[in-house]
């Protein structure tokens, strides 16, 4: 019964175009997700990838904890961060922010 429903409700002619029809708006529904949501969310990636390999010694640092500190000594994935009275090893994904950037001295 159910399926001699669906068969009147189609039409019998031109299902190329009934097709194409059911397919374009999954098509805009992907490329409205793609460019509102997964492009930018990338390309923020890359900026924060850029920003953690761009820190250098003397730079003030935000964790995403919130703790704000002094990099004292930079290796491939760990900081030593000066944090008030001590120093505390930080793994570089988890620097949230670069607040002052250091300048190289020209020489």
């Amino acid at each position: 019964m159910l399926f001699n429903l669906i068969a009147q409700a189609a039409p019998a002619g031109n299902a190329g175009a009934s097709f194409a029809a059911q397919v374009l708006p999954l098509v805009a529904i992907g490329l409205i997700f793609y460019f509102l949501l997964i492009r930018p969310q990338s390309q923020r990636m890359k900026k924060h990838r850029a920003l953690l390999d761009s820190i250098q010694r003397g730079d003030t640092v935000v964790t995403n904890g919130g703790l704000i500190g002094k990099v004292k000594k930079v290796t491939d994935d760990e900081l030593t961060v000066t944090f008030g009275a001590g120093d505390i090893k930080v793994v570089r994904s988890m620097i949230a922010d670069v607040r002052n950037k250091t300048v190289a001295a020209n020489d």
